[in-house]
């Protein structure tokens, strides 16, 4: 039996939120405040061990749902067959092999091709609470109106500030007389409800309409349902009187303190109470040897980084549950106490004995009467907490085998049971680490909307258009280069290596001259993808973010060679230049290869856009698209001079020719030096035959740089314009 999706309605972010659910692991990324922890919350609220509707608040609804609350309350007009409140829809998917002894109560459908249930959880407002919520809420604000306009008084003959003042505060007020009312009465008007929806096989959807009430029925779901959070706040630190480890290591022991597996460890452990703490050592060694054996798995760089190992520090002669002290196994003769080490270890240690307490409570090892539930769901939350990239890796290469093998006895814990986990996280190391097909990518679609995307609908849509080998080098390259895509709120996508180590000052020198908004303080990730940012197109409307390509023209001409034509590069300024090599210019323009085509686009059209152009998707110019392509455009240096570059090297020559002439002794990489000094060669020509190594040249860029006497830095050295023009646009919010 699975949990095989997520439905959630007006829950915070989460406003018509669905997210698939992978048989043993699901990793949810995205940005800080895209709805990871609403998800967790909704859960808790609804199932969790202590659930309680009580928890609910105002709050939790969404705010679009709450400003049409507002209006629906408002208003003397029932709202037709829209659906009042937050729910929460558990798709559970059984098989012929599973005890249905817990879900047969609840099956709808008695077609045997149907093994679907959905289970609903609601905080609901029904037709005749909204009738009454409507009528208390009139009454109400006609009284505390009346309050305020006994309270809030105009003087006639007082100081027009003063009044105007009054007049705003009180509108304030009247305008938050709904969410006061709302706050203080939410509960009782909006009821729980529990629901069996029907759901319809041929259409792969749930029926509203067609359902099975079980608010009132004795039927205990726990039996059916088990969820555990391991929250994102844990309380670790490392402060000299903390002792976090060691209280996890007693939460350990009183799990299995009654339990028959590792009974004899158990035994010992009492029968040794009345012997010195030496002895008891040797007992705890055994009596956690199956969490610590786990933790080691876990290690650092150096051997012996995560060793651990629990010793007695017993004061008196009977049991307390703080007598135990986890130690680190420094070397064969030192161990030191726990807060001796980092944030980042103990963090991960405490996850790992929290993770094998929790995995008690599943298997009902403390209930030998009781079986476990049928699904089992264990929620991490951001375990990359106070660790670094390194143990981020190790972490999620280990936890998923980990939760395997406990979920089939395989660990020593004997009761297999069926578990599924969601991690979430905001690390880009995690994520890179990860099976592509696990993560869930959550994103904000709208203020107040989350949704979240399937990273193997990806894989199907360059699958659709026959780019399966595209796909497996974007995989490949975010993996071991750039996952932080994911988290990222734009990016930019560069050729080559010179734009790559010259970006970030030309995003300097825009920030100088632009102080609003700072490129440097967004958080944009910049990706070298060489002539290939068109393989990336799918993932860039996938993860939709504001991005910029900054490509080049790669002007060309058409020549006869042995009677057949080819074309080759060329200058812009060539009687013959007629067509552009860019693979990628063409590609986003739909093949276009004429280079008057290009040399006629403003920027406004140079925004793209993917639609839907019969029936197949394409990037049209659109000036609301979030992706910009820019490309070398003409340009005027400080010499009056118009030129129209085809790369990034000649139109940085353009520009900077007197700079790097001026510096030209302390540029070691350049060639043909002097070709410099002849006023006879282009920007194209010094470009073809001086620069020997593109990164050597832009690394010398840098050295050479200087700040002016306002101490702008890079100041002696201009931009090309077509990058100012690309970062400019993305600058924008």
């Amino acid at each position: 039996m699975k949990l095989k999706k997520i439905k959630v309605k007006n829950f915070r972010l989460l406003r018509d939120f669905q997210m698939d659910m992978e048989d043993d692991l699901s990793l949810v990324i995205g940005k800080n405040n895209c709805g990871k922890t609403s998800l967790i919350a909704v859960m808790q609220k609804f199932i969790g061990d202590r659930s309680i509707v009580k928890d609910f608040s105002c709050d939790d609804f969404n705010i679009d749902f709450q400003k049409f609350l507002k209006a629906v309350v408002e208003s003397a007009v029932d709202p037709e067959k829209v659906f009042m409140g937050i729910s929460l829809k558990l798709f559970i998917e059984y098989s012929e092999k599973d005890d249905l002894s817990n879900i047969s109560d609840l099956l709808l459908d008695l077609d045997p091709a149907n093994k679907i249930v959905v289970l609903t959880y609601e905080l609901v407002l029904s037709e005749d609470n909204l009738k009454q919520f409507r009528a208390d809420y009139l009454a109400y604000q006609v009284e505390r109106i009346v309050k305020l306009d006994e309270k809030l008084v105009l003087d006639p003959e007082g100081d027009a500030a003063a009044n105007e003042l009054i007049k705003k505060l009180k509108a304030q007020k009247k305008s938050a007389l709904f969410f006061e009312f709302f706050k203080a009465n939410l509960h009782q008007y909006f009821k729980p409800k529990r629901k069996i929806l029907w759901y319809d096989l041929a259409t792969g959807t749930e029926v509203e309409d067609n359902f099975m009430d079980i608010t009132d029925e004795k039927i205990k779901l726990d039996k059916l349902i088990n969820l555990r959070v391991i929250s994102a706040r844990r309380d670790v630190s490392n402060k000299e009187t903390d002792k976090t480890l060691s209280v996890l290591s007693s939460k350990y022991y009183e799990k299995r303190e009654n339990l028959k597996v590792g009974e004899e460890a158990i035994k010992r452990f009492r029968d040794t109470l009345t012997d010195t703490d030496d002895q008891l050592d040797g007992v705890y060694e055994l009596l956690f040897e199956k969490v610590i054996e786990k933790v080691d798995k876990f290690g650092g760089i150096r051997h012996g980084d995560s060793v651990i190992k629990i010793i007695s520090t017993l004061q008196q002669r009977n049991l307390l549950s703080g007598n135990t002290t986890v130690m680190y196994d420094h070397n064969s003769e030192h161990a030191l106490p726990e807060n001796y080490n980092g944030l980042g270890y103990m963090n991960l240690i405490g996850m790992i004995f929290e993770i094998e307490v929790l995995l008690t409570d599943f298997r009902k090892e403390q209930f030998p009467d009781e079986k476990p539930a049928d699904i089992n769901l264990l929620f991490i939350e951001e375990p990359e907490a106070h660790t670094h990239p390194q143990m981020q890796y190790v972490f999620i290469k280990n936890i998923r085998n980990i939760l395997i093998d406990a979920s089939l006895g395989m660990d020593g814990g004997g009761t297999p049971f069926n578990l599924q986990t969601i991690i979430t996280t905001h690390s880009s190391h995690i994520a890179a680490e990860s099976r592509f097909n696990d993560i869930k990518y959550f994103t904000k679609n709208g203020l107040n909307h989350v949704i979240a995307k399937n990273l193997q609908d990806l894989e199907k849509e360059y699958e659709k258009d026959g780019e399966s080998e595209n796909f497996k080098f974007l995989k490949q390259y975010l993996t071991l280069n750039r996952a932080e895509l994911f988290f990222a709120d734009k990016a930019i996508f560069i050729e080559g290596d010179t734009e790559r180590i010259l970006l970030p000052a030309m995003m300097k020198k825009i920030d100088q001259e632009h102080p609003d908004n700072p490129l440097l303080s967004q958080n944009i990730s910049i990706v070298e993808v060489g002539a290939y940012s068109h393989i990336f197109e799918k993932f860039i409307h996938f993860i939709g973010v504001k991005s910029l390509i900054i490509s080049d023209l790669d002007a060309g001409k058409k020549i006869m060679d042995d009677g057949k034509e080819k074309t080759v590069k060329c200058a812009l300024n060539d009687p013959d230049v007629s067509v552009t090599t860019n693979a990628s210019l063409k590609y986003f323009h739909r093949g276009q290869t004429s280079i008057t085509y290009y040399l006629k686009l403003t920027t406004e059209y140079k925004i793209l856009r993917k639609k839907l152009k019969a029936g197949i998707p394409r990037w049209v110019s659109n000036r609301a698209g979030s992706l910009l392509m820019v490309y070398q455009v003409s340009e005027t240096n400080q010499g009056g001079s118009v030129y129209h570059p085809r790369s990034f090297e000649d139109a940085f020559f353009h520009h900077n020719r007197q700079f790097i002439v001026d510096n030209k002794d302390n540029f070691k990489s350049l060639k043909n030096i002097k070709y410099l000094g002849d006023a006879t060669k282009s920007s194209y020509e010094l470009a073809e035959s001086c620069v020997g190594s593109k990164p050597s040249f832009a690394i010398e860029v840098l050295l050479n740089s200087k700040e002016d006497g306002h101490k702008k830095e890079f100041a002696n050295w201009e931009t090309p314009e077509y990058i100012k023009e690309g970062l400019l646009w993305i600058k924008k919010k």
